[in-house]
């Protein structure tokens, strides 16, 4: 149909409340997030059987829903549904690990150098903020915050670059190393590790070096692969 073949309503065109409807959520987005965040924190932990049925009730919502959010997190590799085995959440496994820490290692790499040539007193304040409520975390034993603001950290990063794809990405690979971590937490040391390589960064985004900071970035994730998973990235 042409242009000129559309009628349009010049009463409702001229309204200056339209497009402004709020961005409400839905039932399954609700759902989706609330497991999605159990799954990350490990309060689902990995094999564990996600019973539908259970969900909707302590959810207050139908089955229809919680589909949809299973599905949504099926999808996305945190849940998996067996036939006789039910909806379980997806186990993770060294060599798994070794290839996440793989593909980060060329993604944070990737974003710190395009964060490098544009980083902002903003950004940086942040990362530094950031930074200092992982050591004031640290210092007062609250070592269960850390690994919120370590995502914090590299999510700042990912999305600093302005392309939805890296943020996406980053998320989902993080995700997965939350979810390790909480079946297999670091120590305290290797919290200091990481606080003390996240300088390394800020570092070189402060100088402007972009190889710097890609360097610094992949030399943190080899770090902390072989530290988790026992070898490199």
């Amino acid at each position: 149909m042409l242009d000129a073949d559309i009628e349009y309503d010049e009463l409702m065109v001229d309204k200056a409340w339209t497009g402004r409807l709020p961005v409400v959520k839905s039932k399954a987005d609700l759902v989706y997030d609330s497991l999605r965040a159990a799954i990350a924190e490990g309060q689902l932990r990995p094999g564990e059987r996600v019973n539908m049925d259970e969900l909707a009730r302590d959810f207050g919502v139908s089955k229809i829903p919680v589909r949809e959010a299973v599905k949504r997190l099926e999808s996305e590799g945190l849940l998996v549904s067996r036939v006789h085995a039910g909806v379980t959440v997806a186990e993770i496994d060294v060599t798994e690990m070794r290839g996440v820490f793989l593909a980060r290692e060329a993604i944070e790499g990737l974003v710190a150098g395009l964060v490098a040539e544009q980083a902002d007193e903003a950004l940086l304040d942040r990362l530094d903020e950031i930074q200092t409520a992982m050591r004031g975390a640290l210092e007062s034993g609250a070592i269960d915050r850390l690994s919120g603001l370590n995502m914090s950290f590299h999510r700042a990063l990912a999305e600093a670059t302005g392309y939805r794809i890296l943020a996406d990405l980053t998320e989902q690979l993080l995700l997965t190393i939350r979810r390790y971590r909480a079946v297999a937490p670091i120590d305290e040391m290797n919290w200091r590790s990481v606080i003390d390589e996240h300088d390394g960064i800020i570092g070189a985004l402060r100088r402007g070096d972009a190889t710097a900071a890609a360097d610094a970035a992949r030399a943190h994730t080899v770090a902390q692969a072989r530290h988790e998973v026992g070898g490199d990235a």
